[in-house]
């Protein structure tokens, strides 16, 4: 590698980009910003979640460096993107995270329902609640007058509405209109999150909860991530707000009809939850519970960016309605790392990947440089992915194919959060594609210049 502190500057038909010339580019097209915003399957949009990156991205590489059949893995899966589209492409899509949310994402999208078993839920949902529906709305009423002294039953519990556990958060109450708020609580005690249908209606509400439009279920907050509780109640007394009533399963009618624009992959895929640094015998342990291979060909991921996003707390509300605990998820997700523990991190993630990978893997790492941190500006946030591959990738044998550069409009960032402050923290993704030894770098070189077709659905699904 040349030690030269100069810059390049690719030629045209390339990544008009400027590199350290020790990180050397690899032609590869930036085709996925040209794709509509929802390129790809129909599940990819069930629920919007900070720092995710696109499904096109993620077809970029799966149709580069697998082949069907293929295992592709993602350490950190966030919404599922990596593994729903790997199986939608023929692929065994593999996810995993630690956050219980991100998990129930990614499960819902690679084991889903059917259509079928979606539709007979909801219908029996319906049922239950018109048979029980004067009990919950008074209850909810009663939540609305005084959230912190009325018990409800907890997630899950199928308790009847006097069987009450915990208390709701003000901010919930504050959020939906009474009806609303009956019929989320009768749906929340219903639903059993390790059923397979449950859990994917539980997620497609996830993603209806709260909106701009008349399609989400509470105005009071934009879709992408919910406001700070304290936001909440200032605003709610400032401007007198009052949620007008919606209906959930209406709502939760029309969302299944949006996911199933198209027909589930044909092939499941695997989602686990766990930390990604013993990814490895667990991922093999349930591959070869479903007789598939026990190697990943491939990994696309985005480790969680530097001390910016707190998965918890900005999905407080979709929490409480599954039952999880926001400030626990985000005391295990620890976001606070500064670079240096952060980069030992991610060595260790990478140390532990290698047992799970096939003898010419390819490792793609989407690593995003952080500017800012909650609008103060952080050191040691840029040039993360020169640092990854020198103290985190190389130490642990991986070879470098290239890297490429995702800058990123704001108006695309999910990490955004509003104001001034759009977009700022994460302006540029820094792609690095590792081969696990000198074969996946070679591998990797010969299939970069790959001619992608970005058409979808492909015909083979068009014909269901």
């Amino acid at each position: 590698m040349s030690a030269r502190p100069t810059t390049l500057t690719r030629t045209a038909g390339q990544l008009a980009l400027e590199l350290p010339l020790e990180l050397p580019a690899i032609d590869i097209a930036p085709d996925w910003k040209a794709q509509q915003r929802l390129w790809g399957h129909s599940f990819h949009p069930m629920c919007s979640y900070l720092a995710s990156f696109p499904a096109a991205l993620t077809h970029a590489f799966i149709a580069r460096y697998s082949r069907p059949g293929d295992v592709v893995l993602d350490p950190f899966s966030g919404r599922g993107t990596t593994p729903l589209q790997a199986c939608a492409e023929g692929r065994v899509g593999v996810g995993n995270d630690l956050n219980p949310f991100a998990h129930l994402l990614t499960a819902s999208k690679v084991e889903p329902a059917t259509r079928a078993a979606a539709a007979t839920r909801l219908a029996q949902l319906r049922l239950g609640w018109n048979a029980g529906s004067a009990e919950w709305l008074a209850l909810a009423e009663r939540v609305m007058a005084d959230p912190t002294q009325i018990s409800v039953p907890r997630a899950g519990s199928r308790a009847a509405p006097g069987r009450g556990e915990e208390t709701v958060p003000t901010e919930v109450a504050l959020a939906f209109h009474a009806g609303t708020l009956g019929q989320l609580l009768f749906v929340r005690t219903s639903l059993q999150l390790d059923d397979r249908t449950d859990r994917f209606l539980a997620a497609a509400i996830t993603g209806i909860l709260h909106g701009k439009s008349a399609s989400y279920l509470s105005e009071l907050m934009p879709n992408t991530f919910s406001m700070a509780p304290r936001y909440v109640r200032a605003f709610a007394q400032r401007t007198a707000f009052a949620s007008p009533r919606r209906d959930v399963f209406d709502g939760l009618a029309a969302k299944l009809d949006r996911l199933f624009r198209q027909p589930p992959p044909a092939l499941d895929g695997i989602a686990l939850l766990g930390d990604a640094r013993d990814i490895a015998p667990r991922a093999r342990a349930a591959l070869r519970e479903r007789g598939r291979p026990e190697r990943a060909r491939l990994v696309v991921t985005s480790p969680p960016y530097l001390r910016v996003v707190k998965y918890g707390y900005y999905n407080w509300l979709r929490t409480w309605f599954l039952g999880f605990d926001a400030r626990a998820i985000d005391a295990a997700l620890d976001d606070a790392h500064h670079r240096e523990p952060y980069l030992a991190f991610l060595q260790d993630v990478l140390a532990g990947l290698r047992p799970v990978l096939a003898e010419d893997a390819i490792v793609i790492l989407v690593i995003g440089d952080v500017e800012t941190d909650r609008g103060r500006r952080i050191t040691g946030g840029v040039g993360l992915a020169e640092r990854t591959f020198e103290q985190a990738a190389e130490p642990e044998g991986y070879r470098l194919a290239g890297v490429a550069i995702d800058d990123v409009a704001a108006v695309r960032k999910m990490t955004k959060l509003w104001g001034d402050e759009a977009g700022r923290a994460t302006k540029t993704d820094r792609i690095l594609v590792l081969g696990a030894n000198e074969s996946g770098r070679r591998r990797a070189l010969a299939s970069a210049s790959f001619d992608v077709d970005w058409a979808w659905p492909p015909r083979s699904l068009r014909r269901i």
